[in-house]
């Protein structure tokens, strides 16, 4: 489907990702881009949070945007979540390559940067064919784990993976986020996978077999834009300054403030909303 809206067409179709097809919405301009983007997803946000920011990259900035729903959530998801064997790592390893694959295939000559929110960017060392990617910039993504929250936030976060959460994951056969507090549901082993993470002092890595100084992000040569609120305390600074550790030398670091942006708040997932649409030039800065 093709439609206009200000300028912008929107064509929704789907594409493959390993024995998966996920749905997907491109943004673009009214003239050939240059510059195109993938934007991978924070856990549990929809395709259709991103809407409003890639409806203004493809107007404002004239760069078609890709946003998409990972495997087995949101527009993606074709049967029960308790049937889902899908796990957190294949929305890193297969799915967001394969948009990247999707995004060459239709722009062969354009640049391609991928903007990675939480979960979007925090894989990036050690995805396969990122030699493909122009540009990295990844948005509150870091390697968290609980204690690098602040209280009382890391009371909650300690009931979400050690309370009622899992009791209720195990009995439901998946995570009802609005059950528990979280939102969207999940399938029950990206919860899992999620939970070992997010409890893990290297977060992902030592199930990679990968330590920090091997992550090797130079095979993709292209450089790496690293920022977080000060207000995040999801994955507070301290967790995305180890995950640019990870990125290596590439990684240029950004500490951002609210207030420099005449703003109370953004927090972990609010550098999308349209309310917070004063920190969007620069994120792409």
């Amino acid at each position: 489907m093709l439609d206009s809206q200000q300028n912008a067409l929107i064509e929704d179709f789907q594409f493959p990702a390993g024995s998966a097809t996920l749905s997907a919405r491109l943004f673009l301009p009214a003239t050939e881009p240059d510059t195109v983007v993938v934007l991978n997803s924070a856990t549990g946000v929809p395709r259709d949070y991103y809407r409003h920011f890639a409806q203004w990259l493809a107007v404002e900035q004239s760069i078609a945007c890709l946003t998409y729903d990972y495997r087995d959530f949101g527009h993606s998801l074709s049967g029960r979540l308790q049937d889902s064997d899908v796990t957190m790592a294949d929305w890193a390893l297969v799915d967001m390559p394969a948009a990247r694959a999707e995004m060459r295939r239709r722009f062969p000559d354009a640049k391609l940067w991928v903007i990675g929110h939480s979960v979007g960017g925090m894989l990036g060392p050690v995805q396969p064919e990122i030699e493909q990617i122009d540009r990295m910039i990844c948005v509150c993504s870091g390697l968290v784990t609980v204690s690098d929250h602040p209280w009382p936030y890391r009371a909650l976060a300690m009931l979400f993976w050690f309370g009622h959460a899992p009791l209720i994951v195990r009995l439901k056969g998946y995570l009802p986020g609005k059950l528990v507090g979280f939102g969207a549901d999940l399938p029950p082993k990206v919860y899992w996978q999620w939970r070992k993470w997010c409890t893990a002092p290297q977060s992902y890595l030592p199930e990679t077999g990968v330590t920090l100084p091997e992550a090797d992000w130079s095979r993709s040569g292209a450089p790496v834009d690293v920022l977080t609120f000060e207000d995040d305390e999801m994955v507070p600074p301290e967790a995305v300054w180890r995950l640019a550790d990870a990125y290596g030398p590439a990684a240029r670091r950004h500490l951002l403030k609210p207030g420099d942006f005449g703003l109370k708040g953004v927090g972990h997932i609010g550098a999308f909303a349209r309310r917070n649409s004063a920190v969007w030039p620069r994120l792409i800065a």
